[in-house]
């Protein structure tokens, strides 16, 4: 095969992915009615507070900023059908940590599919990176839960662990 024939297939290959990839994300990105949403921190925190404790790391608390930005975003993916931390109008997380004044720095995980908190948080225990997040160096955490009606009460997880001064009780 001659290198035209190859650039050829290259060229034939890339554009059949490219209208791939702009006809599934099309449909993915409409907004849709949503569900229920909760805080489910009081359920997430005494797990995440026992595996800091585990890896020596301090407790965190039950941070309303933090849980409110983690509701914020689990009804954002929600709505949208979607899970990603950039849906909407806030086109990066810092730019909705920012409109949500969560203090920096912070961190995010999301899940979906999972039907219990507990389920979230194995999830997220059993992914590295999000493992991590739990373990940084953050003061506060919030975790909410919000179900897309649209498709089946599909459940979306976030969580956001926050650096807010301590001056919230510390809930174990």
């Amino acid at each position: 095969m001659d290198d035209l024939t190859t650039r050829r297939l290259f060229l034939i290959g890339s554009g059949s992915t490219l209208l791939l990839a702009g006809c599934s994300v099309t449909g993915t990105l409409a907004p849709i009615e949503t569900g229920s949403s909760a805080d489910t921190t009081e359920t997430a925190l005494p797990i995440v507070n026992a595996l800091r404790r585990k890896n020596g790391r301090p407790s965190l608390f039950h941070d309303p900023v933090a849980a409110n930005a983690a509701k914020d975003h689990a009804i954002r993916m929600a709505r949208y059908g979607k899970m990603s931390h950039d849906l909407g109008s806030d086109k990066t997380f810092l730019a909705r940590m920012k409109r949500l004044e969560v203090p920096l720095p912070a961190a995010e995980n999301i899940a979906t599919g999972q039907d219990s908190t507990e389920r979230a948080m194995t999830a997220w225990i059993r992914s590295r990176h999000h493992l991590d997040n739990m373990l940084g160096p953050y003061s506060g955490v919030g975790v909410a839960l919000a179900r897309n009606a649209g498709t089946g009460d599909r459940p979306y997880w976030a969580m956001v662990l926050s650096n807010s001064p301590s001056n919230f009780s510390l809930r174990t």
